[in-house]
């Protein structure tokens, strides 16, 4: 089972931006951290049997995911993150806001979307919060 990261979507102000954002980039994007993740190896594996996604959070949910590539060196000792600019819409799950990436388990991971298939109204951020402090969701 992969392992998966999970990112804020800083700066979206919705997700068509993000999706927009997503189109002007072309196949990959290389997002940019400090430290190779100590876990890399479960994420995207040297078998080739299928690494682990991005999930994005917008709005205190994780609502889409995009495919890990794999890692690359970048200037200055740091790693470039790279990711397929497909974004995969998920059913919404409640998770906090945090800086930089965390670790998910596949367990933990919201299934995909199937085609056709419409998330419907997210919760308010506030409330999916509250709601997951209190084990509700």
């Amino acid at each position: 089972m992969p392992l998966h990261l999970t990112k804020v979507a800083y700066g979206a102000t919705s997700l068509e931006d993000m999706r927009a954002w997503f189109s002007q980039r072309g196949d990959v994007a290389r997002l940019t951290t400090r430290y190779l993740p100590k876990r890399h190896a479960e994420i995207v594996p040297a078998d080739g049997s299928g690494g682990g996604s991005l999930f994005w959070i917008y709005k205190h949910q994780l609502v889409m995911r995009s495919p890990i590539l794999g890692f690359e060196e970048a200037e200055g000792g740091k790693t470039h993150i790279v990711i397929s600019t497909e974004l995969i819409p998920v059913h919404p799950r409640p998770k906090r806001a945090h800086q930089g990436w965390r670790y998910l388990d596949q367990a933990d991971a919201p299934i995909d979307l199937n085609a056709g298939e419409e998330a419907g109204e997210m919760l308010p951020g506030e409330l999916a919060s509250e709601l997951a402090r209190l084990g509700l969701v």
